[in-house]
C-alpha cells in the first residue's frame, strides 16, 4: 500500500478541539514529517486537517 508523508506546516493554536486531537492522533507537531499508510481511515484524517498539513505521496 502507498505511504503518505506528512508535515504540519501550521499551528493547531485556536483550532477546534477535534482538529486538535486529529493531529496529536496523526502523531504531529510543528514542522515534523511522519510516514503513515495510506489507508481510508488516514486519508479522513488528513482531510480534516488539510490546510494545517502538507502530504506527498510515497
Amino acid at each position: 500500500m502507498a505511504k503518505l508523508a506528512i508535515t504540519q506546516i501550521k499551528s493547531g493554536i485556536d483550532r477546534s478541539e477535534v482538529q486538535k486531537r486529529t493531529l496529536k492522533a496523526l502523531g504531529l507537531t510543528m514542522h515534523k514529517t511522519v510516514e503513515l499508510e495510506a489507508t481510508p481511515q488516514i486519508k479522513g484524517m488528513v482531510a480534516k486537517v488539510s490546510h494545517l498539513v502538507r502530504v506527498v505521496e510515497k
